[in-house]
């Protein structure tokens, strides 16, 4: 066989993404305000683009009716020219499966955490036994004003609680360790390794930091913020200790064993749970909140006058970005070499292709949200009970588009109607079949009737999931048991012997 050196022609095929199309792509996934933020920098690095007068007035019609409600593919014509697919589209990505997203603000979506036995201000001990202390964000009502952090709080404390300067420095440290919560995470050998320290003065560092205000911070477990806590309110006596080292069973409701336990009887562990009540399991969130933008949606939905959809693009957030011509005319004359001459071309070739990208991405958005609007409806009118299923590939094949720019589409964008602001993938939901297999459910309708049916429970007579499969087939959804379980737990609502124990505490 020969081994010696040649030279082979080969042709091949392949296909590469541009630079233009990547960041096409890029600007589909954006939302308004971060498209805003995206034209802001691009002013400032091209002297040929300016912010026009007003933006582009597109929207789209959905001519919907009652009627539509039972035709799932009833499409309309749209009044907007297409999409250039060449520079929207990016084949062969792959596509991420939608999930609902929940939105607070419905009126009409009926979601909670279900009836918590012990429920102290500002903390639901609920979920907060159940997760272990410290992976849930602060509730909506601690949002709003913006003031010290945390850390910055605890700091300006330590100054003031000793005089040894290495050991305020040791606590400082450690105040940074915290979690948003209040929590040290961190173990003290593995502090005292990193920073050089003995273990001894890690734990006198601790000490310190767990007697400044907020009472509970420093803790390394729920147990001891609460006991530090009880303390604190000089409640910690022998039975208090016992209770708190045993929440897991007051998060089960297993009174009668925390009678036997705390060696009480049940007039005073009523005492001691309403103690329980007035601790908060995570002191480290009522500080360093920023203020919290609330949502702006980037697709407004307006009922018509002939009884259809108006569909607009908020325009509020869509500055209107121009060439400037007689500018770069100007410009074009100066310019006595070459190079000059070439970067102002490579301006205006961007400039032009940025205008005409925006303007693409924003029919893109019109048309996928008119079509989510046609789909859906029902919901619109109605409320979430009419929600029906939906999936990537049905709109993509309604629009003649690929699967991966309507999920592009759909992420983080919101859409605010009469009925509250959703985000568009809230209204992609898998389907369950109904009685008899004629039809088919969306799994949020499924979930609102499942809270529904336990919101109205007798609480002497708290429905089992056998029942509610039974309740939910008398109206038309086909369920299996353990499908049912899936779709409570996934609301927040415990099981029939956790609701009983919850509501019989609640009525003590």
């Amino acid at each position: 066989m020969s081994t010696s050196p040649r030279l082979e022609l080969r042709q091949s095929q392949s296909l590469v993404m541009t630079p233009q199309l990547q960041q096409a792509i890029k600007l589909l996934a954006l939302s308004n305000l971060e498209i805003e933020t995206y034209i802001g920098e691009t002013l400032e690095a091209n002297p040929l683009l300016e912010i026009g007068q007003e933006a582009p007035d597109l929207t789209e019609r959905a001519a919907t009716s009652e009627a539509d409600q039972t035709d799932d593919h009833r499409r309309t014509s749209l009044e907007n020219s297409p999409v250039d697919q060449l520079v929207l589209e990016g084949r062969g990505a792959e596509d991420r499966p939608v999930e609902a997203a929940p939105d607070p603000g419905s009126q009409d979506r009926d979601t909670g955490d279900g009836d918590n036995a012990i429920r102290p201000a500002a903390a639901d001990w609920g979920s907060e036994l159940r997760s272990a202390s410290g992976s849930e964000a602060p509730p909506i009502e601690s949002h709003g004003q913006a003031g010290d952090t945390l850390a910055e709080h605890l700091s300006s404390q330590v100054g003031t609680a000793t005089n040894d300067d290495r050991l305020a420095a040791i606590a400082r440290y450690l105040i940074g360790l915290l979690d948003e919560a209040g929590y040290l995470r961190m173990a003290a050998q593995e502090t005292a390794n990193e920073i050089g320290v003995s273990l001894d003065e890690i734990a006198q560092a601790i000490t310190l930091v767990q007697t400044l205000d907020p009472t509970g911070v420093g803790a390394t477990s729920l147990s001891e913020c609460i006991a530090l806590q009880a303390r604190e309110a000089d409640r910690y006596d022998p039975a208090m200790a016992r209770l708190i080292d045993n929440l897991d069973l007051v998060a089960r409701g297993e009174f009668a064993r925390l009678r036997r336990i705390c060696d009480v009887d049940e007039e005073d562990l009523r005492d001691m749970l309403g103690e329980l009540r007035g601790y908060d399991p995570k002191p480290g969130l009522k500080f360093g909140e920023e203020p919290v933008s609330a949502v702006v949606p980037d697709v407004l939905l307006t009922a018509g006058k002939d009884g259809g959809w108006d569909i607009n693009l908020n325009q509020e957030t869509l500055p209107r970005l121009v060439v400037n011509r007689p500018y770069y005319a100007e410009l074009r004359g100066t310019c006595d070499n070459k190079q000059s001459r070439s970067w102002l071309s490579e301006k205006l070739a961007d400039a032009n292709w940025l205008v005409k990208a925006l303007d693409q991405r924003q029919r893109t958005i019109l048309k996928v949200a008119s079509e989510i609007v046609r789909h859906q409806d029902g919901f619109f009118r109605h409320g979430v009970s009419h929600l029906k299923p939906l999936t990537l590939r049905t709109v993509a094949e309604a629009i003649d588009m690929h699967e991966s720019t309507v999920s592009r589409v759909t992420s983080n964008k919101y859409l605010q109607c009469e009925r509250g602001t959703f985000e568009l993938k809230y209204f992609f939901t898998s389907g369950i079949s109904a009685a008899g297999g004629d039809s088919t459910a969306s799994a949020e309708t499924v979930k609102a009737a499942i809270k529904q049916l336990i919101d109205a429970e007798d609480p002497k007579a708290v429905l089992s999931d056998d029942t509610l499969v039974e309740l939910l087939k008398e109206k038309g959804f086909s369920l299996a048991r353990r499908t049912v379980a899936k779709y409570r737990e996934a609301i927040g609502l415990g099981s029939s012997v956790q609701r009983r124990r919850q509501k019989a505490l609640a009525n003590v």
